[in-house]
């Protein structure tokens, strides 16, 4: 295989290579262009990372099957300064994403409008006909990963939710059966017992210490001196 053009330096009578260019092994210098040198295989990627807010609560779907899908569109912006003005300018891109399976079931119990979300997924386009029988494309983003994030309070969900935990083990607990979830309810006030039974335990011995100056023994003793018989 040729080596393949990586790219051109402007470089006035050849000379040495730029800085960090000159000591790659994979890298061959000569006058004014950087080949890679040898075959050089790389995959291709489609591979897709958003960080952004719901514009609206999840659109759940329920297939024969029984599998979910949840639709969301999740709202980016870019923000960058005007260099003629000086003003802060901002552009809001919208994506479709689409969750499947397991990941479905948690945005459409967790996710609302608003929510912050952290999604990893691929670009996919699929082709569907309208109601006149029109041929439309529509490019999505299907989501392998998601993480929601800012603050809990922001999410949907069950009240006493992932608000009290923090994560998907409470959460998934009301759904999944998950055993700090089912003790949500009943155990779940044994589980905030259990950080008061160890502030239980050093009242007892401070308990017994008020016990033996009480000295009973001498209180009785106090009493049958007041008996009439």
């Amino acid at each position: 295989m040729a080596a393949s053009l990586v790219g051109v330096f402007q470089e006035p009578g050849g000379g040495a290579p730029p800085a960090g260019i000159g000591h790659n092994p994979r890298f061959s210098f000569s006058s004014s262009f950087i080949y890679l040198s040898g075959a050089v295989h790389m995959a291709s990627v489609n591979k897709v990372i958003v960080v952004g807010n719901l514009g609206r609560d999840p659109e759940m779907r329920t297939f024969p099957s029984g599998d979910q899908v949840a639709n969301v569109t999740v709202a980016t912006t870019d923000r960058w300064k005007d260099k003629q003005s000086g003003e802060m300018r901002e552009a809001t891109e919208w994506h479709r994403i689409v969750f499947n399976g397991r990941l479905a079931e948690i945005a459409g119990q967790y996710l609302r409008k608003g929510s912050q979300v952290y999604v990893e997924g691929s670009l996919r386009t699929r082709k569907w006909t309208d109601k006149d029988g029109i041929e439309k494309y529509t490019t999505e983003i299907r989501a392998d990963q998601m993480q929601m994030l800012g603050s809990r309070q922001g999410q949907g969900g069950p009240s006493g939710g992932p608000e009290d935990d923090g994560g998907y083990s409470q959460g998934g607990g009301g759904g999944g059966g998950y055993s700090q979830g089912g003790n949500g309810g009943g155990g779940g006030g044994g589980g905030g017992y259990t950080p008061r039974a160890p502030a239980a335990a050093p009242r007892a011995p401070s308990a017994a210490p008020r016990q033996a100056p009480a000295k009973s023994s001498t209180g009785f003793d106090d009493m049958d001196d007041d008996i009439p018989f």
